[in-house]
């Protein structure tokens, strides 16, 4: 009798197999149909159904095939193991920098997220992908223990001009280091001034950078030194969820944050 990592290597070692076995699971096929589906011969396919038969994968009912319920079982569990390695070669150049334990997602969720490292030629490129999609938003809300220059810049443009929301929340160490700089100040207090604008400052550890840039969920990686290491940005409704509930407990935990107080930041 085959081991489980023998069958698990029966189906991997065949992309048709797999094909195939996936097709039975979701609706019954002909020999016709499966062919026309995978591009695989009649030969090929009499050797993967014989193959499916004896382990009891699939059932004939005429001229048709269909999985059986343990066949689609494997299938759903080979389909699991691919998302989860299609997931882990995505991010796993980035894992060390993920604020893994903020993150209550399934991290399957990031399987098609964009990720953005910086390069010789573009050592700034996680910032710029950000900036290109702040630049383009019309509600921006974020939770981070760092206010940079350039996202400052933008969002007091955008809000002051009534094309954009904005909510942060931010450690008190990142408004004071802004506000140790007389333009970044200035700019800060021009943000505050805008009707469409709201900060919060906290004293509790933000151990993430987190925006929903519309229905963007946008993660700045640093590593340990502070170093820019990544971003990940992706389009997904339960990671938007989860996004929205963090930065909503730290908002309402947050201290609005005025204009007058900055001196004295």
């Amino acid at each position: 009798m085959e081991s489980s990592l023998e069958e698990i290597e029966f189906l991997a070692l065949s992309a048709n197999r797999v094909d195939v076995l996936r097709l039975l699971s979701e609706d019954r096929h002909t020999r016709r149909e499966l062919a026309e589906a995978t591009g695989a011969s009649q030969a090929t396919l009499g050797r993967i159904l014989g193959d499916f038969d004896e382990r009891s994968w699939v059932k004939r009912d005429g001229s048709e095939y269909v999985a059986t319920a343990t066949g689609q079982l494997v299938s759903a569990g080979f389909t699991d193991l691919q998302e989860i390695l299609e997931t882990e070669r995505t991010l796993r150049d980035i894992v060390e920098f993920l604020p893994t334990e903020s993150l209550s997602f399934d991290l399957r969720r990031l399987s098609n997220a964009t990720i953005t490292t910086p390069s010789q030629t573009r050592p700034n490129a996680p910032l710029q992908r950000l900036l290109e999609l702040l630049e383009g938003a019309e509600e921006v809300r974020t939770v981070s223990h760092a206010f940079n220059e350039q996202t400052l810049s933008v969002v007091r443009e955008r809000t002051r001009a009534d094309e954009q929301t904005f909510e942060g929340v931010f450690s008190r160490s990142a408004i004071e280091a802004l506000s140790e700089e007389s333009e970044l100040r200035r700019r800060l207090e021009d943000l505050l001034e805008a009707d469409r604008a709201g900060v919060r400052i906290t004293d509790e550890e933000v151990p993430l950078a987190v925006m929903v840039v519309d229905d963007v969920v946008y993660l700045l990686l640093r590593d340990d030194q502070g170093i820019l290491r990544a971003s990940v940005d992706v389009e997904d409704e339960l990671v938007r969820s989860w996004a929205t509930e963090t930065i909503e407990e730290y908002w309402t935990r947050g201290e609005p944050l005025e204009g007058d107080s900055l001196e004295s930041e």
